[in-house]
């Protein structure tokens, strides 16, 4: 089927640059995106991608369908409406020729043309408008309705009625020439739309099948990226490498050869080589030869139960910590990866530091990987602070690498991007999001479909965070994407609440009437325990032989009701002659309350959230190589920290102090405590756990009770023993707190318990005000409910734009601001370490931010906040504003005693205590 002069003089695309003036037919794009869009399909998806698209139906007609939208999706240029828009930059001489070009090819009276409401019918609304007079299902028109990031609320079957000149160039045909030239629009419209069913595969348009929802967020997924990719006039910023790039105006359709274009541009982009999963053969001992120890009994049992697996959906390991669950659930990515036909990772943990920890690990697994397949891997590390990580910033650009086998980065993945990197290790809010109306929401889907997703310390996320935890399980389920949970203290209701969510996801309703599951695996206290959800079936390992070669440790628990200075100096008689003593806390304030009160002749470090994030990356880096695995470790010292500590940092303490906290999280931070089989001093060589902040039972404190609830404080105070047997204990300690048939066990729970309810069900109805519905598994040409039109509205503000507004929509936290703490003097302006700010690079300084705490900007405040602190940043450093890593930042002054003022408070910094505040007039 030949094209029309008339078609191929369509633009799509049109710029200026130093004089010059460049444009891209219409037929041009339409061409590279479904090229793009097809060569994604067959060699960039994963097998186990391409399998749950043609579930239903066949592969061969799945990419019959993709490539129909690749071609299809911009068909709503090919209008009035699109062709009379005005260029970005305002160049009328631009506009003007490109319309002489459409006078030339055939249309007439565009350059006189006013339209009543071209705003009413952008492009994408305007393609599904057409898609639906030509019969296309709705659930497909409707994917060409969302390609900008966000569908339509309903099918767009009245718009050309009501906009009619935005299709056809008049409203009526009053007379025989306006009837000419809105056949002449109809007659473009129709020869593409025909161009694309036959390019396709299609004799006619019944041939094009019904998705259903899940199936159609992926092809929406799909379709952006390759929309994106095929607009990409470059890789990157860098202009000396074209990808697509639009051509001169003086350049036709006709002088283009297109395979050579997308051949060249594939060959640019595509730098790395695809994870191709190898089966395991649990005869061999992968851990000598990933990590160099033996399988420890336990890990062995694990790793062939998952080999035994035949459709794995989830699989849960909870064991103590130490144990090595990380090996394990990186032997299980492969294993689950191989059966499911994906070929990605997404490792998901709580908090920037414990990421950046795992990113090490994650980056040497997949080195060995690489090495093995000899290929490239790519990796992206996904949280706020990525850039400043020191060990990412050293990986090379894929680019830039022509040896095979190494871990790379392609820098095209960025942004909204990213997660369509392969290989991915980011905090856990990445994975919430997915369950967030936001923008684009279809590339964050696409990204996680292809992965084995491994989520660890998932005890750590709170009621609100479940909700998003449970809803992006579900749409997981409905990928079939295999998911591997990590915990040492997980309560079995979350362990049930996570497998149901899965197989909700996967199978729809009736989980009670269908699932296939021993008696009373719901109450299942063994420990470690492997549960896995196997196609409808639930599997739980109980029995691991030789399971003692980690070795039982008794704890001591002893409750101090004492004052602060009373605890440093019981501390202090705990390491008189040596040791290294754990101080945990619940607040930043009461850290360094405790950290003031130890004498400058004992060795202090001190950990928590207000350091500058240089300071805290060192420190975390100082602390492991103090009190870490195989560590010189001091004669004596005292680690004040807050529940940083708790999390993934691997340090041993002699002897540990703690707030009371829910029983889960006091066993994370004990599992801190004689962690190593090292020497200790003899007065320490027993572990002992005091445990602060119980006035009496049912009295914890307000610090303590605003950041936990009292109900889970007063059964831990309740369940918690002198005696702790590690890691014999955890389940039943974690299991008696959070199961409510045990509550009648606990004297004056009454009220409280009423509280932790009513709180529980406002986080979990605040929680659903913003997220996406469940999969909707169902087929269906007419119900909109079975297609994606409405699938995004009614969102939150800025969440789209903003990542740190996105982050904190899934987790239930304020909106805090960033500041760059900079030493304003007579002489100059210095950082915090006394560096001269005109001898440090840009980079370097934008990593000098700390987080301004949430009782000095309460959020009614916050926007006057960022306003004096705009105002402030652009008259002392003007320059910023050039630079791509300052664009945008707030700087904080501080005098030459690195005191401050911000909001009516005093702050000051330390490098050994933090960021600390107090009110201006508190000592008045």
């Amino acid at each position: 089927m030949s094209l029309s002069r008339q078609v191929t003089t369509l633009w799509a695309k049109k710029r200026s640059q130093e004089g010059e003036h460049y444009w891209l037919p219409l037929i041009t794009h339409l061409l590279d995106t479904q090229n793009t869009i097809n060569w994604l399909f067959n060699h960039w998806f994963s097998d186990g991608q391409r399998q749950l698209l043609a579930q239903r139906s066949s592969e061969e007609n799945i990419e019959k369908l993709v490539k129909f939208l690749g071609f299809i999706h911009d068909i709503g240029k090919a209008t009035p409406v699109f062709q009379v828009k005005r260029s970005f930059d305002g160049d009328s001489e631009l506009d003007i020729e490109i319309l002489e070009k459409l006078f030339e090819g055939g249309f007439t009276g565009l350059d006189e043309l006013i339209l009543a409401a071209p705003q009413e019918s952008q492009h994408a609304r305007a393609g599904e408008a057409i898609l639906d007079r030509e019969g296309v299902p709705e659930s497909i028109t409707a994917i060409v309705g969302a390609h900008h990031g966000k569908p339509e609320e309903g099918p767009q079957d009245k718009q050309i009625a009501t906009y009619t000149a935005n299709y056809l160039q008049r409203d009526v045909g009053k007379n025989s020439a306006d009837k000419k030239i809105q056949e002449n629009w109809k007659q473009v419209q129709k020869t593409l739309f025909k161009y694309g069913l036959n390019l396709s595969g299609y004799e006619s348009v019944d041939e094009i099948p019904d998705v259903n929802q899940p199936e159609a967020v992926l092809l929406e997924g799909l379709l952006i990226m390759a929309d994106w990719l095929a607009s990409s006039e470059y890789l990157g910023n860098d202009t000396a490498v074209p990808l697509f790039p639009l051509i001169s105006l003086d350049q036709s359709f006709e002088e283009l050869d297109m395979k050579k274009r997308f051949r060249n541009a594939m060959m640019v982009w595509y730098q790395t080589g695809e994870w191709v999963p190898d089966q395991i053969d649990t005869k061999d001992d992968l851990y000598k030869k990933y990590w160099g120890f033996n399988a420890r009994p336990v890990q062995q049992i694990m790793t062939k139960a998952i080999a035994a697996t035949k459709d794995p959906g989830v699989v849960i390991i909870e064991a103590p910590m130490g144990l090595g669950k990380t090996e394990i659930a990186l032997l299980a990515a492969e294993q689950l990866a191989f059966k499911t036909g994906q070929n990605g990772l997404f490792m998901g943990l709580p908090t920037q530091a414990t990421t950046n920890a795992m990113f090490a690990r994650v980056e040497d697994w997949l080195e060995v990987l690489a090495k093995m397949q000899d290929e490239n891997f790519s990796i992206k590390l996904m949280h706020g602070k990525a850039e400043f990580n020191e060990d990412y910033r050293q990986i090379p650009n894929a680019s830039n690498v022509d040896d095979e086998g190494a871990v790379v980065i392609n820098s095209w993945f960025s942004g909204k991007k990213s997660i369509l990197t392969k290989f991915t290790v980011g905090t856990i809010d990445n994975l919430l999001l997915m369950g967030l109306k936001q923008k684009h929401l279809f590339l964050k889907h696409l990204g996680f479909s292809d992965k084995v997703v491994i989520i660890d310390e998932v005890h750590a996320y709170d009621s609100y965070m479940n909700q998003y935890l449970y809803k992006a399980i579900e749409w997981l389920g409905a990928y079939h994407v295999p998911l591997v949970i990590l915990s040492a203290t997980l309560p079995k209701l979350k362990r049930n609440a996570l497998l149901k969510a899965y197989y909700k996801g996967k199978y729809g309703k009736h989980f009670k009437k269908n699932v296939i599951a021993p008696i009373g695996w719901q109450n299942q206290q063994a420990y470690p325990l492997l549960s896995i959800l196997d196609d409808k079936e639930i599997k739980q390992i109980t029995d691991f032989n030789g399971q003692s070669d980690q070795k039982s440790v008794e704890l001591q628990v002893k409750r101090l009701q004492v004052t602060d200075a009373e605890v440093i100096q019981t501390v202090l008689q705990r390491i008189c002659n040596g040791g290294i003593a754990g101080i945990i806390v619940n607040t930043v304030k009461h850290a360094q309350v405790l950290a003031k009160l130890v004498p400058d002749d004992v060795k202090l470090m001190v950990l928590h959230s207000a350091f500058l994030a240089t300071d805290r990356v060192f420190l975390e880096k100082k602390l492991e190589k103090t009190i870490g695995k195989n560590a010189d470790r001091p004669h004596k010292m005292i680690v004040i920290g807050t529940q940083i500590l708790e999390q993934s940092l691997d340090i041993d303490f002699d002897v540990m102090f703690t707030d009371i906290a829910p029983m889960d999280l006091l066993l994370q931070r004990a599992g801190r405590l004689h962690r190593h089989c090292i020497k200790r001093p003899k007065t320490l060589e027993r572990p002992r756990l005091y445990v602060m902040g119980i006035n009496e039972f049912g009295d914890y404190g307000s610090a303590n009770e605003s950041i936990y609830e009292k109900y889970l404080l007063m059964k831990t105070d309740h369940f918690l023993s002198d005696k702790i047997q590690l890691p014999n204990d955890i389940s039943s300690l974690v299991q008696n707190v959070y199961d409510n048939n045990t509550d009648k066990e606990v004297d004056q729970l009454i009220e409280a318990r009423d509280k932790f309810n009513t709180d529980l069900q406002r986080e979990e109805k605040k929680a659903e005000v913003f997220q996406i519905d469940a999969p909707n598994l169902a087929v269906s040409a007419t119900d909109d409910d079975m297609t994606i039109h409405g699938w995004l509205s009614r969102g939150q503000n800025h969440v789209d734009t903003d990542e740190r507004k996105a982050a904190a929509a899934v987790r239930d936290i304020q909106e805090t601001i960033e500041v760059i703490l900079v030493q304003h003097l007579g002489t100059g302006d210095f950082l915090m370490d006394g560096q001269n700010l005109k001898d440090c690079s840009p980079i370097k300084i934008a990593q000098q931010v700390v987080q301004i705490p949430g009782a000095i900007v309460p959020s009614y405040k916050i926007n006057q906040v960022i306003s004096q602190l705009e105002t402030q940043t652009s008259h002392y450093f003007s320059d910023w504003q050039d630079s791509r890593w300052l664009r945008g930042a707030l700087a904080l002054p501080l005098d030459k005693n690195y005191l401050g003022e911000l909001a009516g408070w005093k702050l000051h910094y330390s490098p050994i205590l933090g960021l600390s505040y107090e009110k201006e007039d508190d000592d008045e």
